[in-house]
């Protein structure tokens, strides 16, 4: 029997594994959700926003290193898609949009809900097209899958709603014959790099997610080099943890001290496998050399003297044949003395940090001073949240974190050690991905821990995918940072002496919403109640929804605090205090 458009593509997703379609159904989708429900270990997830189902499928791909698959139906059910597939193409993470269209007659005709999907989808996608007869079957999708994973990035299937049905002529099973190429840099520029590093005294390494499946190797570097190692935010799972000596985590604005201090100290920074894109944070005149995979990658962010085009373990083990060897019997021929500043500086900024985060902070002499000044009504710290979810939660948990300040203290709070996992808009930066994301992740495996830092602005955006949670008794553990405020642009405006304006945030009691919506709702506004708060939370079966309201005007000081910076807050705080007295009703 001939097979339907719908069906071989059904079939197709199957037979690569895919295990979860995420979208909301409708119109043209209707034929290939049909085949889904008829296809044993294929598995239809209706999330309330299509954006959602973007973030799903996304956060799968970013795990598992596959195919991630959503759909979203004609006209605006494709339009909602968009931020979640730049958050994918962003991330490098290979995602499969299946598209609806309306019928073929009517293509240009200005038709009800008609949009050029392949316009709309010009920029985000390595590939996009519109299927216009079943002939282009399985070719068209052949084509689509290997562009989303030989590029990792985002293809686009555009099906009108006329074609779904429409059975093959001359059908064959789908073929992708997927091989992940493995690239060696050049070979005099290897030695040209390992020269450099010889003549070096002080090399630090700033190490991406790119190296995370280097990770052996990429140690030994650290320790023929005695370079301490900063991370980006995406390389903290699998670099971070007692297994690690060199690491002193991570720089930029969420960053630390210690880490900032280690890029400046050095007369040589090594990348790997990272494009970290804030070009205030590099030092000046500094010897770079950089590991990338993609030639266009080298050299945009920093002056670089050697770039090396390869994979990162290729690169690491290439250089670590070049380098002079330490002589025979010694400990190493290389001064440690730059290292071993850099971890003593960053063990020091963690006591700090801890002292932080306890919940009787606030009780002693210095956190009474400090909360008559900036937590006047005892909000819960949430550095206090981030280390106690960090106590909490297990080895192998996978955690996801809104863009804003719920970045900030799991960035500096919680210790991606073990087998965690962590996934974020850390390229996009959107609002209002932790949910979806962690929606997508637990889909994977409903029985691994699967926690969400969600900002309160963020899980309102998305609210109603809760009730997917719920749906599909997913038992993600979203952690609510209840600030009332889009803390982010707050502390954006008063770094720059504005005053804080338009991020307040009128928020319903999130825990009673959650139980409204028939998901275990926790509510914690007394310090005092935070720890065994957080293990009920974690107890508890299901989805559940940890509403934690946390101070407000809590800072989070950058690496490298500016005078500017200081002096920017301190006028815009003078200008809320003369505004709130101003304003009807106040003393």
């Amino acid at each position: 029997m001939a097979r339907t458009v719908a069906r071989v593509i059904v079939d197709a997703l199957s037979e690569l594994g895919v295990r979860q379609v995420f979208g909301v159904v409708g119109d043209a989708l209707n034929p290939l959700t049909d085949a889904i429900r008829t296809t044993e270990g294929l598995e239809w997830v209706g999330c309330r926003h299509e954006e959602a189902a973007a973030f799903a499928a996304s956060a799968q791909s970013q795990l598992t290193g596959t195919l991630g698959v959503c759909m979203g139906t004609v006209g605006p059910g494709s339009v909602h898609l968009l931020n979640g597939l730049y958050d994918a193409a962003k991330s490098h993470a290979p995602v499969l949009a299946i598209a609806g269209q309306v019928p073929l007659a009517e293509l240009g005709s200005d038709y009800f809900q008609e949009v050029d999907n392949d316009a709309l989808f010009s920029d985000v996608a390595v590939f996009r097209a519109t299927i216009t007869s079943p002939g282009q079957l399985p070719q068209m999708l052949e084509t689509a899958v290997r562009h989303a994973l030989g590029r990792k990035g985002v293809a686009v299937l555009t099906v009108p709603g006329d074609l779904g049905e429409r059975e093959l002529t001359a059908d064959r099973q789908a073929r992708f014959s997927l091989n992940a190429p493995v690239s060696r840099p050049d070979g005099p520029a290897v030695r040209r790099a390992a020269e450099l590093l010889d003549r070096s005294e002080r090399v630090t390494l700033l190490v991406g997610e790119g190296a995370r499946a280097a990770r052996e190797d990429v140690l030994t570097l650290a320790d023929r080099l005695a370079a301490p190692m900063v991370l980006t935010l995406k390389a903290k799972a699998g670099f971070e943890g007692d297994g690690n000596p060199y690491q002193v985590g991570q720089t930029g604005l969420i960053g630390n001290p210690a880490a900032a201090a280690a890029l400046q100290d050095a007369d040589t920074l090594l990348l790997l496998g990272t494009d970290f894109p804030y070009r205030d944070w590099y030092p000046e005149d500094r010897t770079v050399i950089q590991v990338d995979t993609e030639a266009t990658h080298i050299g945009r962010r920093v002056p670089v003297d050697v770039g090396l085009v390869g994979d990162t373990g290729a690169a690491v083990r290439d250089l670590l044949e070049h380098l002079t060897a330490p002589p025979a019997g010694s400990e190493g021929a290389r001064d440690r003395s730059h290292l071993e500043r850099a971890r003593e500086r960053f063990d020091r900024w963690r006591s700090g940090q801890a002292r932080l985060a306890d919940p009787a902070h606030d009780r002693g002499v210095v956190g009474r001073i400090r909360s008559a000044l900036d937590n006047r009504t005892h909000d819960i710290r949430p550095e206090a949240l981030a280390a106690a979810v960090d106590r909490i939660a297990a080895e192998d948990a996978v955690f996801t974190s809104d863009t804003g300040m719920a970045t900030v203290w799991l960035s500096r709070f919680v210790e991606m050690r073990g087998e965690r996992r962590l996934i974020g808009s850390y390229n996009l930066g959107s609002m209002a991905n932790a949910m979806p994301q962690a929606l997508g992740a637990q889909c994977l495996d409903r029985e691994r821990q699967v926690v969400a830092f969600c900002g309160d602005g963020g899980l309102s955006m998305l609210l109603g995918d809760l009730m997917t949670l719920r749906t599909y008794r997913l038992p993600v553990k979203l952690v609510v940072f209840d600030n009332r405020r889009l803390g982010m642009v707050k502390l954006e405006q008063e770094q720059a002496g504005l005053p804080e304006f338009g991020t307040v945030l009128d928020n319903p009691d999130f825990a009673a919403v959650a139980e409204a919506m028939g998901i275990t709702g926790i509510r914690v506004t007394d310090p005092a109640d935070l720890e065994g708060a957080v293990r009920r939370a974690f107890r508890s079966p299901g989805p559940v929804l940890l509403d934690v309201l946390t101070n407000p005007d809590e800072i989070a000081v950058p690496a490298k605090p500016t005078v500017e910076q200081g002096w920017g807050f301190a006028v815009a705080k003078v200008k809320e205090i003369v505004r709130s007295h101003q304003e009807p009703g106040q003393d």
